[in-house]
């Protein structure tokens, strides 16, 4: 287990005494125990009214949240903090965290991210079985109820219907320097905004010809609450209840519901539902007044979306870069969905531990993209068995080796540990080393060689001493080229009785150690070296057309040559190659016999200067 890894798994309680950092939810919610806010509930076994949790048990979590994504498109890296952090609070003060889908939207839903939400909720280790029970939720199953409230409001005189067109609306709106106008229809009576209310539900009138509206204050400085629609005709088939409606609840007025449903305690929404939360407030006053919901309501609490550097979050713009195949899919390696966070070889142990770092604020700041990259050299620096790769090769020919064994094809065994002594914790069983062969030819990096060496250069060249890392003492004799003069092979001699790990190994010192494959039995492998897909730190900030900040050279594949270890990797499966990084075998390309490998990150941050 690495060092960073939590002692407990991410859905199960942490341990007395373990201590999370301290934020301003974490503060809310521990207050809100001690002065026992929610200690009155019940909970019915399911999401209700009033009626409902009233002949409940009292409620076995101590507090509810809920994770409410709209199946609309790929969870990326933003939501995997917002994953975190509810499951997380849930899991820390011995709550329930529901996984609701917000599914009012029925043009932009779809079965294919449910399906993908649920996976990328799962992989990062968490789940939404509490105290026996799946609190697996869909908005859609409260549209019942969401009819029922409005028609409730409808009949208190809280709600009516207008019919005015939405450009009328947007003019008698107002804005921030000027109050806005009442609708010509906001004097109708309950029982004449009840009765069309009820024919906009029968599918007697036209799309878009009529809303139905709270009635609030359209003089209210907050411009949310001046009459906000909360009801529109939309004939549109919905995944989950077909064509059994033709009008559908607007967002800010079905959210609260579904929280209030499902007895969640604290609703952690981002800033920019803020100005939302005074008609949060205002609706579920009114509906607890009227007896549906069990009270306390919910509160909603708002904290910083995640701002991360050289990324773009905008759904429609990660959709562009998809239909405009400027990446191969949704599970491109470069883009920052969760998806492609994991075919790109992050773990789950390091974006948790990136949403711990970064912590919880309400004030919007940027952070830098390589604080997850350093979460996952963090998490894996102890986990990924190390192999050497030659990622730009050339020949190394041994030309004593005859001489030296007797044959050209005689070889010897090579031994590595998989991982450093210094990675392997107390207590633990240290992996079997690796082993691989050394030949007459092997492949070393192109870079690994100079004919006329600069300055300080401390690797091969003619009459240099340098060590195969696991090997022998090599002394280089020079080199053959091609009639363009490019180094086809290097020569160099084997010096006898210096391998790795044998007595005589230090007799002769070498100033630097070269990493290498054997050509007899290394495997040739696909090897995608990927790069950040942005050039700018902020691709998307004020106007800017991201596509231009594309990096050109966000994607490199080469042909490369890897260690037997390597070629026997499962897909999924990360390593540290020595010297270039950390890689992973492809999830999807990578099979026996044909190896495909992604580089995650490098050893250190290339970006910082």
């Amino acid at each position: 287990m690495s060092s960073t890894t939590p002692s407990h798994t991410a859905n199960s309680p942490a341990p007395e005494g373990e201590h999370k950092v301290s934020n301003f939810l974490r503060q809310i919610i521990e207050n809100d125990l001690d002065k026992g806010t929610y200690q009155s509930r019940r909970w019915a076994g399911s999401p209700g009214d009033a009626t409902h949790h009233a002949a409940g048990q009292p409620d076995p979590a101590k507090i509810r949240t809920r994770f409410p994504p709209e199946p609309n498109g790929y969870l990326h890296v933003g939501h995997a903090k917002s994953i975190c952090l509810n499951f997380g609070l849930a899991r820390d003060y011995g709550g329930v965290c529901h996984m609701r889908f917000d599914d009012t939207n029925p043009e932009k839903e779809d079965t294919e991210y449910v399906n993908s939400i649920l996976d990328a909720v799962q992989w990062l280790g968490f789940n939404w079985d509490a105290n026996g029970q799946s609190h697996l939720y869909q908005a859609s199953d409260y549209f019942d109820f969401m009819y029922r409230a409005a028609e409730y409001l409808v009949q208190a005189g809280h709600a009516y219907v207008d019919e005015q067109t939405a450009e009328q609306m947007r003019v008698n709106r107002g804005d921030f320097g000027k109050p806005g106008v009442d609708s010509p229809y906001r004097s109708r009576t309950p029982a004449e905004n009840l009765a069309r209310f009820r024919e906009m539900r029968d599918g007697q009138h036209e799309d878009g010809s009529m809303v139905l509206r709270a009635k609030i204050d359209m003089a209210s400085p907050n411009i949310n609450l001046r009459d906000p629609a909360i009801y529109r005709i939309r004939r549109a088939t919905h995944h989950h209840t077909g064509d059994t409606w033709c009008i559908y609840p607007m967002y800010t007025f079905a959210h609260p519901i579904e929280d209030a449903l499902e007895q969640i305690t604290h609703s952690i929404c981002t800033l920019e539902f803020e100005d939302q939360r005074p008609f949060y407030d205002w609706l579920l006053e009114r509906l607890c007044e009227g007896g549906l919901l069990q009270s306390p309501p919910p509160r909603q609490y708002e904290f910083a979306r995640l701002n991360l550097t050289y990324v773009i979050t905008s759904k429609r713009k990660l959709a562009q870069l998809v239909y405009d195949h400027k990446v191969s899919g949704w599970d491109d390696p470069r883009m920052p969905t969760i998806v492609g966070l994991r075919r790109r070889g992050y773990t789950p142990e390091s974006i948790q531990l990136f949403a711990e770092r970064i912590g919880v604020t309400k004030s919007d700041s940027w952070i830098d993209y390589s604080t997850l990259e350093g979460c996952l050299r963090e998490d894996l620096e102890n986990k990924a068995h190390r192999g050497m790769a030659v990622l730009d090769p050339v020949k190394l020919v041994l030309t004593n080796w005859a001489e030296v064994f007797g044959s050209d094809g005689y070889t010897e065994d090579c031994t590595q540990p998989a991982l450093p002594h210094s990675a392997v914790l107390e207590g633990q069983t240290p992996p079997p080393d690796r082993v691989f062969k050394i030949g007459k030819d092997v492949w070393i990096e192109r870079e690994d060689f100079e004919e006329v060496p600069p300055k300080g250069y401390k690797r091969l060249f003619p009459g240099n001493v340098v060590r195969l890392k696991g090997g022998y003492v090599i002394e280089c004799t020079g080199c053959a080229k091609d009639a363009r003069g490019t180094v086809t092979e290097v020569h160099a001699k084997v010096i006898p009785g210096t391998k790795s790990g044998t007595p005589g190994a230090d007799s002769v010192k070498a100033k630097a150690a070269i990493t290498w494959v054997s050509a007899a039995s290394g495997v040739s492998a696909e090897v995608r070296l990927y790069d950040r897909l942005f050039l700018d730190p902020h691709p998307d900030a004020g106007g800017k057309d991201f596509i231009e900040a594309l990096n050109p050279n966000s994607l490199k594949v080469v042909t490369a040559y890897v260690e037997p270890s390597l070629a026997a990797a499962k897909p999924d499966q990360k390593f540290q190659f020595e010297r270039f990084g950390y890689f992973v075998a492809d999830r999807l390309d990578h099979v026996a016999g044909k190896p495909v490998f992604n580089r995650v990150t490098g050893l250190k941050d290339s970006w910082g200067k």
